[in-house]
């Protein structure tokens, strides 16, 4: 399935407009992560257990999206936003949402 972040898909016709589609996961840190993370933060550096976290978030929210639009009939998912919020102290909420099309 082809997704993008723009309105229109180069080369390609979109024939049908299913609507709003959306995926969304909740995912949590563990103790050690935010411990481990707190000392980088006083330290410098990139905190690979939290990037880890945040890709496995997206890719998760970005699979349910599409498996809604293919529910649909969908073939693609166009002008697709992710959002990124924290929710309580170490729990991570990411949203994928985009319009379900036909493409030819």
């Amino acid at each position: 399935m082809l997704v993008t972040t723009t309105p229109t898909i180069e080369g390609g016709r979109i024939t049908r407009y299913y609507g709003i589609v959306s995926g969304e996961t909740i995912i949590g840190a563990n103790v050690f992560r935010d411990f481990f993370a707190s000392i980088r933060d006083v330290v410098g550096g990139r905190s690979g257990s939290y990037e880890e976290v945040l890709r496995e978030a997206k890719d998760i929210a970005l699979r349910e999206m599409q498996e809604h639009a293919r529910a649909m009939g969908a073939n693609a998912v166009i002008v697709v936003d992710l959002d990124y919020e924290t929710v309580g102290g170490s729990m991570l909420m990411v949203t994928a949402c985009g319009t379900a099309v036909t493409v030819e």
